[in-house]
């Protein structure tokens, strides 16, 4: 749950200084690049947590060869979860019109579920 917590602040708060202070009034770049950057800190923010607290048990050999062998998949389906809140985000956003960092936070719940899944059963999952 912490390392969700982690990777949420990461994504918002990149996707804050982004959207409302780099990308201001360029909608296209804070619909695709700020997403899709503050994600990918996200992703690589939660993975770190992941690889060495919350998962730990199911790592047997770490090194940085198994760090980045796990992190592929990881990221992969990552990826998968960001196309899940892409679509609610962009929905939301042209629908409500609401702020980006809102828009992004209520799209997150769609994706939540899925990268749980693939994290317990697929990436870290029990030997």
């Amino acid at each position: 749950m912490l390392s969700t917590l982690a990777g949420t602040a990461v994504d918002c708060i990149v996707m804050w200084l982004l959207a409302e202070r780099l990308f201001v009034g360029n909608e296209a770049a804070q619909l695709f690049v700020a997403p899709s950057v503050s994600f990918e800190c996200a992703v690589f923010t939660n993975y770190v947590l992941a690889y060495f607290f919350v998962w730990k048990d199911r790592v047997s050999q770490r090194s940085v060869r198994n760090f980045f062998l796990r992190f592929f998949p990881y990221n992969v389906s990552c990826v998968a979860a960001f196309l899940i809140k892409m679509v609610p985000f962009v929905l939301i956003r042209h629908f409500a019109g609401l702020n980006v960092v809102v828009c992004n936070l209520l799209a997150l719940v769609f994706s939540g579920l899925f990268n749980f899944v693939m994290n317990e059963w697929v990436i870290f999952r029990k030997k």
